[in-house]
C-alpha cells in the first residue's frame, strides 16, 4: 500500500490534502477507497501490452507500437463519400476510445456473445464512469466509435521462438448509422465483435475493476499503466527492472524527449497507483521495478460475489 493509503486511512481525507502529495492523486485514492462495490471489466491482453495513441494522428496515418512481446498495428478505415473518393476517418485515439473498447469487452464476456448493445447500455456505463452525456463529451465518443468501427488492427505476439497474428476489424457491424440531418451520428441498438477478436478475448482477458477506471477515466495514459500493472504484476516471481527507454517507447510515444516523458510519467504513474494499493512498484533513477503483486481483481478474500450485473466485496462466509 502506497503513502497516500496509508495517510487516508490513519489521518483521513482532509489531512492528506494537507500534505505534499498531489491533490488529483489523494482524490483519486480518495473516492477508489470510499466505493464499497467492485464492478469488473475485461480487455484482450493485447491491449495491456500495446495501446492506440493518446493524441490525434493525421487522418491517413497508420499507428505502429511495439514493446517487449507485442507489435500493434492500425490502420485507419475509409469512409463512402458519395461524390468523390472515399476518405480516411483515421485511428482512434485517447481515452474515449479506451473506455469504448473496454465497454465492449466487458460486455462481450459478461452476456458470453459477440452482440453487444449500445445506445441506452453504453450511456448508462459511461454514466457509472462520470463521462457526460451530451455536447462535446458524446460528439468525441461518437467519433472514436466511428474510428474502432472502420479500422483494421495487427497484434503481432511473439512467445519464444513462436509468433502469433491476428489479423482484423474489431468489429463486424458499425456501432453508428450515419442520417443526413444535423444530429450526425447515432448508435444502433447492437454491435457485433469479430469473430476472431472474441475468442482471443475469450482466450486472454485481463480483469480490471471498473471502480479504478473510474478515477482515471480522462487520462489515456494512466488507463494504459492500469491495465499493464493489471497484466503484469501477477505474474511475476521475482523484481523486474523496466528502464525508461522501453518505458518511453510503449507508454510516450507522442513525448520526443525522454526527460520530458520522464516528468510525465513520474506524474501520471502516482496517479495510477493511487487506484491500484495493491501495486508494488518501485520508481528510481534508471526507470521502475516492479514487483510480485495482488491483481486488482483477487478470487481470494474479501471474495467476489456477483450480484446482478455488478460484483460486490463480501466477506468469506457470507
Amino acid at each position: 500500500m502506497g503513502e497516500v493509503h496509508r495517510l487516508l486511512r490513519e489521518k483521513g481525507r482532509e489531512a492528506a490534502l494537507r500534505s505534499d502529495i498531489d491533490r488529483r492523486v489523494v482524490e483519486a485514492a480518495a473516492a477508489y477507497l470510499a466505493s464499497e462495490e467492485v464492478e469488473i471489466g475485461f480487455l484482450y491482453s493485447g491491449w495491456a501490452q500495446a495501446a492506440l495513441p493518446h493524441k490525434r494522428l493525421p487522418d491517413d496515418a497508420p499507428w505502429q507500437i511495439t514493446t517487449e512481446r507485442v507489435t500493434l498495428i492500425v490502420q485507419p478505415g475509409l469512409r463512402a463519400v458519395p461524390s468523390g473518393e472515399p476518405v480516411s476517418v483515421g485511428v482512434p485515439y485517447g481515452s474515449r476510445a479506451r473506455l469504448i473498447l473496454l465497454y465492449l469487452q466487458s460486455e462481450a464476456l459478461r452476456t458470453n456473445s459477440r452482440e453487444i448493445e449500445l445506445g441506452r447500455s453504453l450511456h448508462a456505463w459511461l454514466r457509472r464512469l462520470e463521462i457526460p452525456i451530451g455536447g462535446k463529451s458524446m460528439k468525441d465518443v461518437r467519433d472514436q466509435a466511428e474510428r474502432l468501427s472502420r479500422c483494421r488492427m495487427t497484434f503481432t505476439i511473439k512467445q519464444g521462438n513462436r509468433t502469433g497474428l491476428v489479423n482484423q476489424n474489431l468489429l463486424d457491424t458499425s456501432m453508428f448509422v450515419e442520417e443526413d440531418n444535423k444530429q450526425g451520428s447515432l448508435f444502433i441498438e447492437t454491435a457485433t465483435l469479430s469473430e476472431m477478436f472474441f475468442q482471443q478475448l475469450k482466450k486472454h482477458p485481463v480483469p480490471i475493476e471498473e471502480t479504478a477506471v473510474r478515477q482515471i477515466a480522462n487520462n489515456s495514459m494512466a488507463l494504459d499503466l492500469y491495465c499493464w500493472l493489471a497484466y503484469r504484476l501477477h505474474a511475476l516471481v521475482e523484481p523486474t527492472p523496466i528502464g525508461w527507454r522501453a518505458l518511453h517507447q510503449q507508454f510516450g510515444r507522442g513525448v520526443k524527449r525522454l526527460d520530458h516523458f520522464k516528468d510525465q510519467f513520474k506524474e501520471t504513474f502516482a496517479l495510477t497507483l493511487a487506484v491500484y494499493p495493491d501495486a508494488e512498484v518501485d520508481v528510481h533513477e534508471r526507470g521502475v521495478i516492479l514487483k510480485p503483486s495482488r491483481p486488482p481483481v483477487a478470487p481470494s478474500s474479501p471474495r467476489l460475489v456477483t450480484v446482478g450485473n455488478r460484483t460486490s466485496r463480501r466477506p468469506l462466509g457470507d
